[in-house]
């Protein structure tokens, strides 16, 4: 299987039913060369990244309105259209021929000719430079299409940071390619230590810019084949995600609870930062949520995460009013993290319109843990101000023993409005919102 088969696979398997391209294309893994594996996988997030202006490409060269053209015939057009307009080492003569040989292969007899034809015409425009110019009747139409998110989602996020920002975050969120992110358990390793097995193991990697004890890296494969992964040195969690538990605070023979853990990065972030003492009640509604956190931990020889199947929102007399820390990692819409898992964008505004209910729910659940003088860390992935401010301004209106209070975090510095949102195209991180609240001392 070449890498333009697999990628039209995914892709269709994607359009058909929603299959998720990662787990698709790690399905055909024994099919694949590594270097055939990565190419599919590039076009496949290329793709899905561009989708809305490779359309427009498409329409533009093309004699047969979009939705006529078959869709089989379309994935094809769309793979061969990315690799013409943004992949610049790839030869726009092997972009046209494998995109008519994958038509003569899996569409019907005339699909080659007409695949041949609007190619050609899409190479000989992306060579001139001269491909489409986007055009709409608003600014985030042009977004929208220029960018490949939703209207509705480009008008939240001019909204919330206005259009320049809007359009930088698109930016980010399109990003071809990005370091993954791990954190070092300074337990076990240093961050020297694991830069080195990582490069032993033929790993790219480099220290994060300004978060200590974390790590970047590329090339990567098989993370579990790692022998800083094995030896326990390292999880994989965004620099955000990582914040998120520093602006807590844990401390050494602390009582944490994290009411949605799983996989459980937050957990073992706030085990690191109590030296492995004291004790993490790590929640999670199923047996196998709660069985990764506890492979996890073990792997980290993280003996104070304790993974246990608990429904967040239904609290529980045993550990009521007795936490230290309650995390409360709510879930989202997950439009912070769009940079990393481009499909996520594609989510309808319908789709998402119940979270804050759902979110309101659990916060004031995970709430009753909280012992007097314990702090309330609420979080997400999201870049939704109803998701985020809307959540947080609802509970400390309803609960008036419970305040934001101020944090600082590296390199960000001091929050003094208790909440904070990092950005993508702002602070290199996910997007993600962070809020600190503390329940009044009797």
């Amino acid at each position: 299987m070449t890498a333009r088969e697999a990628a039209f696979k995914v892709l269709g398997g994607y359009r058909r039913g929603g299959a998720l391209p990662g787990v698709a294309l790690g399905g055909m893994s024994k099919e694949l060369t590594p270097p055939d594996a990565a190419l599919a996988m590039r076009i496949v997030n290329g793709v899905l990244q561009n989708a809305a202006l490779i359309d427009y490409y498409i329409s533009s060269f093309s004699s047969i309105k979009l939705k006529k053209i078959e869709p089989r015939v379309l994935d094809i057009l769309r793979l061969s259209i990315y690799q013409l307009a943004f992949m610049t080492k790839i030869p726009h003569s092997a972009a046209v021929d494998e995109g008519v040989k994958l038509a003569s292969v899996n569409a019907n007899p005339r699909a080659a000719g007409f695949v041949n034809a609007l190619l050609r015409k899409a190479a000989d425009a992306s060579g001139k430079m001269s491909l489409p110019q986007v055009a709409a009747d608003s600014a985030a139409q042009i977004l929208s299409i220029k960018y490949s998110h939703p209207e509705w989602l480009v008008k939240e996020f001019i909204a919330s940071f206005g259009e320049d920002s809007a359009e930088a975050l698109l930016r980010a969120n399109n990003a071809d390619s990005l370091p993954v992110t791990a954190q070092v358990n300074t337990l076990l390793a240093s961050a020297e230590d694991v830069i080195r097995e990582l490069e032993n193991d033929g790993v790219t990697a480099r220290r994060h810019e300004w978060l200590d004890a974390c790590v970047e890296m590329s090339a990567t494969g098989d993370m579990t084949r790692l022998s800083s992964f094995k030896k326990g040195h390292i999880y994989i969690q965004d620099a955000a995600a990582r914040l998120a538990v520093h602006a807590a605070s844990p401390e050494p023979g602390m009582f944490v609870i994290d009411g949605c853990a799983a996989p459980g990065g937050k957990s073992f972030a706030a085990a690191v930062m109590m030296k492995n003492t004291g004790k993490i009640a790590a929640f999670d509604l199923t047996q196998d949520k709660a069985g990764r956190i506890s492979d996890g931990a073990n792997r980290l020889k993280l003996e104070i995460v304790s993974a246990e199947i608990r429904d967040a929102a239904a609290p529980a007399a045993d550990h009521a009013g007795k936490a230290d820390i309650v995390i409360a990692d709510v879930p989202c819409s997950g439009f912070g993290v769009i940079r990393k898992k481009p499909e996520i964008r594609y989510k309808t505004e319908q789709s998402v319109s119940g979270l804050p209910d759902i979110q309101k729910s659990l916060l004031q659940s995970l709430s009753a843990y909280v012992k007097p003088g314990g702090v309330l860390l609420y979080s997400t992935c999201s870049l939704l101000e109803r998701e985020n401010e809307a959540v947080t301004g609802w509970f400390v209106g309803c609960n008036d023993d419970f305040r934001k209070e101020e944090f600082e975090l590296p390199h960000i510095g001091r929050i003094t409005s208790g909440e904070c949102t990092l950005l993508p195209h702002i602070h290199g991180t996910d997007g993600f919102y962070i809020c600190k609240m503390r329940r009044d001392a009797p």
